[in-house]
């Protein structure tokens, strides 16, 4: 770190004027946030002021938040040379400032921003950026601001090539779908051949509108040539809401979150980290396509507070076989925890599903010992024993009988939790009604209970 000391350093003033390209990333030490936080920015100013012939900078792309980029004011960084960024950055502010003409020549922009929120601020997000040919924005958490932030600055880039978006957007305006990608993106944009993204949205109310056609969406996309386009609206007339994801394919990203039964299918090689979410139940043949379309799944999470239809092992339209026993080979993690209790069956059961060794349960106490008809199940015995460590909810105390059914399970009770969470109870209840109030809040964005969950604790 001396060396980007405001000192001379005899490094940097032999070589500052041959170094083109650099790339940084920072190895961290125990509790770094002190020392860490405001030197990432100062050594990014440093490294642009000293070397005065870079062209390509590729600074410590961490997803950690205090390890981003901030500018509390406008940088004091100019470079006439500088034709590729790629950085972590904490607000849209930081964004702008990059693009306020400072970089004169640069052609090539990735950003991965925290959050993207309105400001206070005043900073420029109008003038035309003639020269930038690739800009790749990605942000995970959900904003509102895609018209009044990111659309104005989209519509900045008007020789734009390359774009790559990844947006998680609430956004009252409507769903963005195709129709709103070409009228807002794609026709400001005459030069752009090569469109990457994954944008999901969210609409406040349930309204129901046309479902785009195949063909549309191939007319909308038909100069990218390279991907294809998937789209998929959902209707959540219980949580009042309508969603979209619209994505090319093929899809790079590890997560594919929220996955109803409206998933279109397809092969997700890269994908680690599965949601299911829906008010309509999901079918044994469901999850049968889901371990088909995420091969190398190892975290899953199901959502999903309806039964069952047709619980029995059902007929296989093509034979007179039952349906397969499904397999997950690399699941490691799977979440139960907003489930009705068939689900928990769906898992359990050894001939609905065949679980690997090592799985680590997140399960309420109550729908666990009903489907395991109170740990004595012979057909649940065999998925429960390759547990590696079972986190039951609502429940004070592990009883003797539990830890027999689970002799080599590492048991956790989580009537208090180890996320620092909200503890919420019940009036009702009796002590074994404690849930974690802010974990239902992080998956729905409220910390209200729904009665399903109180249910499950009586």
């Amino acid at each position: 770190m001396k060396i980007f000391s405001n000192y001379k350093s005899p490094l940097i003033y032999k070589f500052k004027n041959q170094i083109s390209s650099f790339v940084i990333d920072f190895i961290s030490k125990l509790n770094p946030r002190a020392a860490i936080k405001d030197m990432h920015t100062l050594i990014f100013t440093q490294i642009l002021t000293k070397f005065t012939n870079l062209q390509y900078l590729k600074f410590d792309q961490s997803s950690i938040s205090f390890r981003r980029l901030s500018f509390v004011s406008p940088p004091t960084i100019i470079s006439s040379t500088l034709l590729e960024l790629y950085v972590s950055i904490r607000n849209f502010n930081d964004c702008l400032y990059l693009l306020d003409g400072r970089f004169t020549q640069l052609h090539t922009l990735h950003v991965n921003i925290y959050i993207i929120a309105s400001s206070h601020l005043t900073i420029n997000n109008k003038d035309k950026l003639p020269n930038l040919r690739f800009f790749s924005l990605h942000c995970d958490i959900y904003t509102d601001n895609y018209d009044n932030l990111i659309v104005p600055l989209l519509h900045r880039m008007l020789n734009l090539e390359k774009l790559d978006l990844f947006l998680r957007v609430n956004r009252e305006q409507g769903l963005i779908d195709d129709n709103e990608l070409k009228k807002n993106i794609i026709n400001y944009m005459s030069q752009l051949n090569k469109f990457i993204f994954n944008i999901y949205s969210r609409h406040s109310l349930p309204i129901q509108i046309d479902l785009p056609l195949n063909e549309n969406i191939h007319n909308t996309f038909e100069y990218f040539h390279d991907n294809q386009i998937i789209s998929c609206i959902d209707y959540f007339q219980e949580k009042r809401y309508s969603q979209c994801l619209i994505y090319s394919y093929p899809y790079k990203l590890k997560f594919y979150d929220r996955i109803s039964n409206k998933f279109p299918g397809g092969l997700f090689k890269y994908v680690c980290e599965v949601s299911l979410y829906d008010e309509y139940p999901f079918s044994h043949e469901f999850f049968r396509r889901i371990s088909k379309s995420f091969p190398f799944m190892k975290k899953l999470t199901v959502i999903n507070q309806k039964a069952q239809i047709n619980k029995q092992c059902m007929k296989s339209k093509y034979d007179d076989q039952n349906l397969s026993i499904i397999e997950y080979p690399h699941l490691t993690t799977l979440d139960l925890i907003e489930v009705h209790d068939d689900y928990v069956e769906q898992f359990l059961v050894d001939t609905k599903t065949c679980l690997p060794n090592n799985v680590f349960l997140f399960v309420f106490y109550r729908p666990l010992e009903k489907v395991t008809q109170n740990f004595q199940r012979e057909a649940t015995r065999i998925n429960c024993a390759k547990l590696r460590h079972l986190s039951m909810y609502g429940i004070s105390s592990i009883p003797e009988h539990v830890k027999d059914y689970f002799p080599h399970t590492v048991i956790s009770k989580s009537f208090q939790t180890t996320f620092n969470d909200l503890i919420v109870y019940d009036n009702d209840a009796d002590t074994n009604g404690a849930v974690c109030g802010t974990m239902y809040g992080a998956r729905h964005g409220s910390t209200s209970l729904p009665y399903e969950w109180i249910k499950k604790m009586v």
